[in-house]
């Protein structure tokens, strides 16, 4: 499935031989039909020329599959769509929160904790019985840049800081975490880092089989930026108003009424939402 001769430019400008099984498997994890795939790859193969940007491709790729599956095209866009979940990061950050929450967890966000030293601003506080999580979120609009090792240090002491705090007030019977999700990468020293002082890592694809991507395909917990029904300031609006989730959107619809959405642009939102959840859920 490689052609050689033909090369496309990655995002960091490396040029490398196309490998059509690297968008097959994309479109596998959408959950692409097989025959879709082989179709949407020759239609893709058609259009390419040679120094093609791996971004050119992913989106004719997503245009094509729009056509053939909403469901199976929101899941294939969903590494740009957690990249929408910007600038600010706060979303992003209620997003994990919800991640959290479809693994049985009691979630706050955003708080002031008191440390034994000095109070921390806390992306994230998980809690179940006997366990109790400190989650800070890395959000970065720039696909290329990596939580480096200075980030792993940083919240690793601030997390040893609130154990101690949180062990004088409940004592040992709890379980403490401290844990990093970050939306794009961690560098490798970070991981290494972690892994020894025992800080939980979370990234788009860290820890395999337990990643962002894997996290979010196990829960069907999708952002409202999945959705192509959405403009970019729709979107944007949604999420100011602290809607993140696409099965968030069948109960506020007096918010979306309010947004000035007519019942034709309201019903074809809702429907892409609904093929979304319903294709998590195998429903």
């Amino acid at each position: 499935m490689n052609n050689p001769t033909l090369k496309v430019t990655k995002g960091s400008g490396e040029k490398v031989a196309f490998d059509a099984g690297k968008l097959g498997a994309a479109l596998k994890r959408s959950g692409a039909h097989p025959n879709e795939i082989s179709e949407i790859i020759r239609q893709v193969e058609s259009m390419m020329y040679d120094g093609i940007s791996t971004k050119k491709i992913y989106q004719i790729a997503y245009r094509i599959l729009r056509k053939k599956s909403h469901h199976a095209a929101g899941r294939y866009r969903l590494k740009k769509a957690i990249m929408e979940l910007g600038p600010t990061g706060y979303p992003f950050e209620k997003f994990v929160g919800r991640l959290f929450e479809s693994d049985g967890y009691q979630v706050r966000v955003g708080l002031l904790v008191q440390g034994k030293c000095v109070q921390h601003e806390v992306d994230v506080v998980a809690i179940k019985p006997g366990e109790q999580v400190m989650v800070e979120c890395k959000f970065h609009s720039d696909s290329r840049r990596k939580s480096d090792l200075k980030v792993a240090l940083y919240i690793q002491s601030r997390f040893v800081d609130l154990k101690t705090a949180w062990e004088l007030s409940n004592g040992n019977e709890t379980q403490y975490r401290g844990m990093v999700v970050c939306n794009t990468r961690f560098s490798d020293d970070a991981m290494q880092f972690a892994k020894c002082a025992g800080l939980g890592l979370v990234s788009w694809d860290y820890p395999a089989g337990n990643s962002l991507k894997d996290w979010i395909d196990r829960s069907g917990y999708h952002p409202i930026t999945s959705l192509h029904s959405l403009k970019k300031r729709e979107k944007q609006e949604l999420l100011e108003e602290g809607i993140v989730l696409c099965r968030e959107l069948q109960s506020r619809q007096d918010f979306l009424h309010k947004m000035g959405f007519g019942e034709r642009q309201l019903s074809a939102v809702l429907k892409e939402a609904r093929s979304l959840v319903a294709a998590q859920e195998g429903l």
